[in-house]
This record gives structure tokens, sequence and C-alpha cells, in this order.
């Protein structure tokens, strides 16, 4: 029986990194001559509030959240390795992100993601996120999908 443990940790983890190379070279592929315009919005450095799961002591999924506007946080860098989807990890990862968002005194999560991501949109909508205009950068740009949910 695996068992998933989600630690709490920064973007300083060696663990989070590995697996953002891996998401980047996925949206590459995904987004194609997109991919360049997103990659500066999904930088890495300084965010205080990653979670990483591990699947028996394997780094299989991550997530970021960081603040975005008075009380609320933007969701980020939500990954879950090939191998290990179709299991409910990045439905964990997403939980323990809001549940952290929470404690820290927020009231909403918002998050951006691209049309050529279906099952993220999925994974949103299945967890209680309601599709928004677009918001900041992101406004005008037809592949992007904007999302909110109350915490």
């Amino acid at each position: 029986m695996s068992t998933l443990t989600l630690i709490r940790t920064n973007s300083d983890n060696a663990d989070f990194r590995t697996l953002v190379t891996l998401l980047d070279k996925d949206l590459a592929v995904r987004d194609g001559d997109d991919h360049s315009f997103y990659a500066q919005f999904n930088k890495i450095d300084a965010i205080k509030e990653v979670v990483v799961a591990y699947q028996n002591d394997i780094p299989v999924g991550c997530g970021a959240i960081k603040p975005f506007a008075d009380q609320s946080v933007e969701a980020k860098r939500m990954f879950v390795h090939p191998d290990y989807r179709k299991q409910g990890i990045a439905a964990q990862i997403l939980g323990e992100l809001e549940t952290w968002a929470k404690v820290l005194g927020h009231s909403q999560c918002v998050l951006e993601t691209g049309k050529k991501q279906p099952e993220a949109i999925a994974l949103y909508q299945k967890s209680g996120y309601k599709i928004t205009p677009n918001y900041g950068q992101y406004v005008g740009v037809d592949n992007s999908v904007c999302m909110a949910k109350e915490l």
C-alpha cells in the first residue's frame, strides 16, 4: 500500500525545483509558442508556501501559493508527475494549499491555467473553483483560464 505524505516547505526545496523543471517541460510542449509569455510569470524564487507530495518517499507532485491581493492567494506551479496521475494527488495538494492559506488568514484563492490543460480545469472545477474574468497579466490572453474559490 502506497502512502502519500504532504510536506510544507518553500521554493528552496530541491524536490520542488526538480518537479517544477518537469512541469515547465510539459507546459513548453502544451503551450508551444505561448510558453515564453507564461514563463515570465512562473518564477519560483522566494515562494514561502510550497507543498511537495511524496509517495513512498518519492517526490511525485507539488504546488504553491503566493500572496495575490488583500485576502487572496494565487495557486501556482501545480504539478503531478505523469506516472502518478489519476490517483487524486493533485486534489490533496490543492486541499493542503487551501488549508494553509486559511491558516495564514486568506479567504480566497485565485489561479490561472490554460485551455490546453483540460485536466487542470476539471480538477479545479471539481474542487469548487469557478471561472472568472482573466486578471492581471492574463487580461486579453485567449489561452488563459482564470478561476477563483472562496475558502
